[in-house]
C-alpha cells in the first residue's frame, strides 16, 4: 500500500469499502482490492468525483492490474433482518473472504470495523487517502449500479436505473404512487410508510453472483 499522503504500509494490504448503505432499495455491495505497488493506476484519488464512464474504465484497469479483487454483498432481506450497519459489515467480510490472496492487513473506509481474522485498520476518508480503498469503492459502485439498472427492468416505474435506489424526490414520489416492491428495504421508514402493492408479494428477486466489471 502507498497512501496518497505519502505514508507507506505493508506491501500486501487490502482496501475495503461498501456502496449502497444509504439507498431505500437494493443490496449493499462491498469491494476488496489488493493492488500491485509496482503498477500505479491514475485517477483513483478522485473516485467520488468520477463520471460513470470513467468509473467503468477504472474498474477494468483495476481488474487487469490488481493482485487480487473481489466483491461481496448483503441482500435486502439481510439488511432488514440485521440492520444496515451489520449488513454492510457482512458484505465487507464476504468480499475479503472471496479474495484469492490473503492480505497482511485490511484498510477499511470509515470509523467502524467489521470483525476480520487478520489485522484491520479503519481509515477516516480512506477513499481519498488509500488507493486500495478507492479501488474497492469503484469496483463496488460499478457492480451495484449495473445491477440496479438491470433490476429496474423487472420493477419498472421507480426510476431505479437513474437514482440506484437512493431517496431522490423522484423515488419518493414513485413510492407514494406505487407502493414498495421486493427491492425495497422494509426496515427503512419511507418504505414502511409507503406499504406494498399486492402483486409484488408474488414476486421474488433472484439472487445472483455479482457480475464483476
Amino acid at each position: 500500500m502507498a497512501l496518497f499522503d505519502g505514508f507507506a504500509g505493508p506491501a500486501l494490504s487490502a482496501g475495503v469499502d461498501e456502496v449502497g448503505r444509504g439507498p431505500l432499495a437494493g443490496p449493499v455491495v462491498a469491494g476488496a482490492v489488493i493492488l500491485d505497488n509496482r503498477i500505479a493506476i491514475e485517477g483513483l484519488k478522485d473516485s467520488k468525483r468520477l463520471s460513470a464512464g470513467r468509473r467503468e474504465e477504472l474498474a477494468g484497469e483495476i481488474r487487469r492490474r490488481a493482485l487480487a479483487f473481489a466483491v461481496g454483498r448483503a441482500e435486502v432481506e439481510e439488511i432488514d433482518e440485521l440492520n444496515i450497519l451489520r449488513a454492510s459489515h457482512l458484505a465487507m467480510q464476504r468480499a475479503v473472504a472471496a479474495l484469492d490472496r490473503q492480505p497482511e492487513v485490511i484498510y477499511v473506509d470509515g470509523t467502524m470495523l467489521p470483525s476480520f481474522s487478520i489485522p484491520a485498520v479503519a481509515v477516516v476518508k480512506g477513499d481519498t487517502r488509500v488507493p486500495e480503498i478507492s479501488a474497492a469503492a469503484i469496483l463496488a459502485k460499478v457492480v451495484r449500479d449495473r445491477e440496479m439498472v438491470e433490476l429496474a427492468r423487472r420493477f419498472p416505474g421507480y426510476g431505479m436505473e437513474k437514482h440506484k435506489g437512493y431517496a431522490t424526490a423522484e423515488h419518493l414520489a414513485a413510492l407514494d404512487r406505487l407502493g414498495s416492491c421486493p427491492l425495497h428495504r422494509q426496515s427503512f421508514a419511507p418504505v414502511r410508510r409507503a406499504g406494498s402493492r399486492p402483486e409484488w408479494l408474488r414476486s421474488r428477486v433472484i439472487v445472483r453472483e455479482p457480475v464483476l466489471p
